[in-house]
């Protein structure tokens, strides 16, 4: 079948464990209020590195000559930690597109079999690298793959296994995301982030994170073969070319042994970072940007992500600086002294803490002292949390932390100093999806989609739920529950189930086309593709979705919805108020994070927290004819905490 091309449209404190039972801090009860977390330094602040434009020329030499060896000319990119580009390298007779993709039984929808410029691939493949990754782990797009697929992990022999960790990662960072930074028209907005990616994670194989000092500094991205896919089978070890290319520009800016994918096991299941190896790569001697540009090609912008007029290496911005976008908080705007927040390079906090915007839909919004409370005590459960893909082993967990309102308003973003980047958008997708889907528009403004694909799923969910009015507030879903929804197997991993009702049915699923969740940004990457291409002059809006606005100008899903666990929605009663997600470590710590930081939270200041119980979305049982499946609410960790021995911290609350 021959690809559609993309210059058209897409058709806390101490836990107070045996007090709290029952609704989760429904209201009923005013408890007396704990004091605010005292500052502390539990964590070490990344030092201050850099790629400068020697760096990235050295990058962009060695893989350039690891490409000729091979007679595979390739694109080239290179970001720095927070997504700014410093420079695409598009060599002479390197492809100029690539092809996603196609469903298995041929149906392409979603961005399934999709010719996109190799610019893209490559950007998406440095990106995904770079945002991974962390001072205590090391991913690569290999390890992208291994954890987004319907089984994991991924091989023909582990079919009825559940879905990867991080399945529908993919679609994060999205080019029309609200959190995202831009460049201006003219090319002049400083060097802050986090930037977008122009398809997203990537789960092809050629993108890794570049390290200076043990310190995460960036990523390459190679496009080289016309083909921006994913490996569906671990077992095996692949002769990937592009693999190769992308490894040799890592030489010198190497990952630390210790801290790459192979070195973490999740669910008892080793990681992958790279099917190649250093002692493969068949280029020889050391080479010199000075003998590669102009001989082996030469630089290229990339409409929306090269903020330069012309060609140029730019130096990157060190993480953790004003000009980064991401930063200390100040006393003022957090607590906790080791809190980060997104800044927008001239002093301000992006999205400081306030109260909710909502007041014309709900009596009693959220107030600021709520939500500061909520996010203190949610960042005090993460510093006492074990990691799950950090190195060394007992390293405290490292998360981003949203909060939101029922309108998506976000109402704060707190992270860790070294949490990985990806973290800061999907934990805002998170509170949003669960605030949009226990809200009681969800089903009406899923119906007001322009997309008949996108209305055809709250039908689907009326049916498989057995509920015509499904989807109109009365149920509390985290993502965990709208995530059992989402996949291909109902339930998750088990062949010959139906495909959940949020899905694509399992003959028409890849990672390019998950259902509901790509179905509602469709539009936004066809547009976006098209600017990028040269197509259309106009890019997509800083906002996802076409779902019908909360507010003027303001929809509730405007980076799109996030479908593995890390959220719970809020509520004051049994009345819907906002919703917290977090991201960045294991889903499970995600998950305890959100749920521990809300009722802790809310047994502070009284009056909000967990949904009553009678209300949460695991009290669902769906009928299979054959079998009674029950959704799931949340999973919190065993041994998860490394100052206890506690267990089953979840329990009652």
């Amino acid at each position: 079948m021959k690809p559609r091309q993309f210059t058209g449209p897409l058709a806390g404190t101490a836990l107070v464990l045996s007090a709290c039972s029952g609704g989760g801090g429904s209201g009923a009860s005013t408890p007396t209020p704990t004091p605010a977390p005292a500052p502390s330094t539990s964590y070490a602040v990344p030092a201050a590195e850099a790629l400068s434009v020697g760096d990235v020329q050295t990058v962009i030499a060695r893989a350039a000559a690891e490409a000729s060896a091979r007679h595979l000319p390739a694109v080239i990119a290179v970001v720095d930690r927070v997504g700014n580009v410093l420079a695409v390298f598009r060599m002479t007779g390197a492809a100029a597109t690539a092809t996603t993709s196609a469903a298995p039984n041929g149906s392409n929808i979603d961005a399934q079999n999709l010719t996109i410029p190799a610019e893209a691939g490559a950007l998406a493949k440095a990106v995904t690298g770079a945002y991974l990754s962390s001072s205590g782990n090391a991913f690569s797009t290999r390890t992208a793959s291994q954890i987004v697929q319907p089984h994991f992990p991924p091989a023909p022999s582990t079919a009825g296994l559940e879905s990867g960790p991080l399945f529908g990662v993919q679609f994060s960072q999205l080019p029309c995301s609200d959190l995202a930074a831009r460049y201006g028209a003219s090319g002049g907005m400083a060097l802050i982030g986090p930037k977008r990616s122009p398809l997203g994670l990537a789960a092809d194989p050629g993108g890794f994170p570049l390290y200076k000092n043990g310190v995460v500094v960036g990523g390459i991205g190679v496009m080289a073969d016309g083909v921006y896919g994913f490996d569906p089978n671990i077992l095996d070890t692949d002769n990937d070319p592009e693999e190769a290319i992308a490894l040799a520009g890592t030489i010198g800016f190497e990952a630390p042994v210790e801290i790459r994918a192979d070195h973490i096991y999740v669910d008892g299941t080793q990681l992958r970072f790279t099917d190649m190896s250093y002692a493969g790569l068949i280029a020889t001697g050391t080479p010199s940007y000075a003998a590669t540009n102009p001989a082996l090609g030469a630089l290229v912008t990339v409409r929306g992500y090269f903020g330069v007029p012309t060609p140029a290496i730019l130096a990157g911005t060190a993480y953790g600086s004003e000009a980064s976008g991401v930063r200390p908080a100040t006393a003022a705007e957090f607590s906790n002294r080791d809190a980060f927040v997104l800044t927008d390079g001239s002093g301000t906090d992006r999205f400081p803490i306030r109260a909710g915007t909502d007041g014309s839909d709900i009596a009693q919004p959220l107030s600021a002292a709520e939500v500061r409370a909520v996010l203190e005590e949610a960042f005090q459960v993460m510093t006492r949390a074990r990691a799950q893909i950090r190195q060394p082993l007992d390293s405290r967990a490292q998360v981003s932390i949203s909060l939101v309102d029922t309108r998506g308003a976000v109402l704060g973003l707190v992270r860790s100093p070294d949490a990985p980047i990806f973290g800061t958008d999907v934990s805002l997708q998170k509170a949003r999806t669960a605030a949009f889907f226990s809200s009681p528009h969800a089903g009406t403004q899923l119906l007001g989609d322009p997309s008949a694909d996108v209305r055809g799923f709250v039908p689907a969910a009326r049916t498989f739920l057995h509920d015509p009015n499904a989807l109109n507030g009365t149920v509390a879903f985290a993502d965990r529950s709208g995530g059992n929804l989402s996949r291909p197997y109902f339930p998750d991993g088990e062949i010959g189930r139906p495909n959940g009702p949020f899905s694509r049915p399992i003959a028409q699923f890849n990672p390019f086309s998950t259902g509901l969740q790509s179905a509602l940004v469709l539009p936004n990457l066809g547009q976006h593709l098209a600017f990028v291409a040269g197509a259309s002059g106009t890019d997509t809006p800083q906002r996802c979705t076409f779902i019908p606005d909360a507010a003027a100008g303001q929809n509730r899903l405007q980076n799109g919805i996030q479908i593995f666990p890390g959220s719970v929605p809020i509520y004051r009663g049994t009345v819907l108020v906002g919703a917290i997600g977090v991201s960045g470590d294991g889903i499970d710590q995600d998950d305890m994070i959100s749920f521990l930081g809300l009722s802790n939270g809310g047994l502070r200041v009284g009056g909000i927290g967990n949904a009553p119980v009678a209300m949460r979305a695991d009290q669902i049982v769906v009928d299979l004819g054959d079998a009674q499946v029950r959704l799931r609410y949340i999973n919190c960790p065993f041994a998860p905490f490394l100052d206890t021995a506690t267990q089953n911290v979840c329990a009652g609350l």
